[in-house]
C-alpha cells in the first residue's frame, strides 16, 4: 500500500495557490490546495508579505506556505540596499516557520544573477526554494534554465516567456523535456479550469500554480465615493480573493473528478 500511495503521489498534479490576503490564505486550505504563494499586492505582481501575515498564516493553515521575497514592484534587478531586505525577508520567512520562499533575480542584461541568488539558496536551506517569473524575463529560457539547475533551485515557475501560460504552452513543453527531472516546472499565469487540462497534456508539467480569485464585496455599509486609495477607483470597497469552491473546482478538473465534500471551518 505505501508503494502504491507513492505511485499515486507522483502521478497527482500539484495545485498552488497564489495568495495576497489571509482569507485566500485560509480558503485554499479548506478547498484541498497542496501548498500556497503567500505574497502582498497581487495587483503588482506579488510583493513581500508582513511577518505579522506570515506567521498568522503559518498558525491557521495545515498545507505547505512559501512566501514571496520581492521588496518592490517593476523590474528584478535590484539595488544593494533591497538585496539586503531581501536578505532579511528570507531569513524573517524561516525563522517564521514557513516552508519555502520564491525570489527572482536578474542581472541589468537579463540574465539568472547568479552570485546574489546562490547568496540567497544558501540562506534559504533547507527550505524549499521557487525562482519565480522574473525566469520569464530573461533572454534566454533555456539558458536560464539551465543556471538554476546550477543552482540547485527546486523549481521554476513559468509561463513560458508569454504573458499567459496558455500562450507559452509549446515553450513550456521544450523546457519540460530540457529540465528532465532536474528541476520542476511549474506552469503559471491565466491557468483557469478551460485550460488547465489541455496545459497540462501539451506540457508535461506535474505543478500548476493559479490565482483563482474572484471579485468579491467588501464589508463596508458606508461609503466615502469621492476618494479612491488606489489607482483603481472603488476598489476600497471590493476584495479579490481566492475562495474554497473554486480551489475545489480547480482540483476536480485536475482530478476528472467531481468536487469534493466540503471540510468544516476551523
Amino acid at each position: 500500500m505505501y508503494y502504491l500511495a507513492k505511485i499515486l503521489m507522483a502521478n497527482r498534479i500539484i495545485l498552488e495557490v497564489c495568495v495576497d490576503s489571509i482569507d485566500s490564505a485560509l480558503a485554499a486550505d479548506r478547498g484541498g490546495a497542496d501548498r500556497i504563494e503567500l505574497c502582498s499586492s497581487l495587483l503588482e505582481g506579488g510583493l513581500t508579505p508582513s511577518p505579522g501575515v506570515i506567521s498568522t498564516v503559518l498558525g491557521r493553515v495545515s498545507l505547505g506556505v512559501f512566501v514571496m521575497i520581492r521588496p518592490r514592484s517593476g523590474d528584478f534587478c535590484y539595488s544593494n540596499d533591497e538585496f539586503k531586505a531581501m536578505e532579511q525577508d528570507v531569513l524573517t520567512a524561516k525563522q517564521l516557520g514557513a516552508d519555502g520562499v520564491v525570489f527572482g533575480i536578474l542581472t541589468e542584461d537579463g540574465r539568472v544573477d547568479m552570485d546574489r541568488s546562490q547568496r540567497l539558496v544558501n540562506l534559504a536551506r533547507p527550505l524549499k526554494i521557487t525562482f519565480h517569473r522574473a525566469f520569464d524575463m530573461s533572454c534566454d529560457l533555456s539558458e536560464s534554465l539551465e543556471d538554476l539547475i546550477r543552482l540547485r533551485v527546486d523549481r521554476v515557475l513559468t509561463s513560458g516567456g508569454e504573458q499567459n501560460a496558455e500562450l507559452g504552452q509549446s515553450v513550456i513543453a521544450n523546457l519540460q523535456r530540457q529540465a528532465n527531472d532536474r528541476i520542476i516546472l511549474m506552469a503559471g499565469a491565466g491557468i483557469t479550469e478551460k485550460n488547465v487540462r489541455q496545459l497540462v497534456a501539451v506540457t508535461g508539467v506535474r505543478e500548476i500554480h493559479a490565482s483563482l480569485r474572484s471579485s468579491l464585496p467588501g464589508p463596508m455599509r458606508y461609503r466615502n465615493e469621492l476618494i479612491s486609495m488606489g489607482a483603481v477607483k472603488g476598489q476600497e470597497y471590493e476584495r479579490l480573493v481566492a475562495t474554497e469552491e473554486t480551489v475545489r473546482s480547480m482540483l476536480a478538473v485536475l482530478s476528472n473528478d467531481k468536487p469534493q465534500t466540503v471540510r468544516p471551518t476551523r
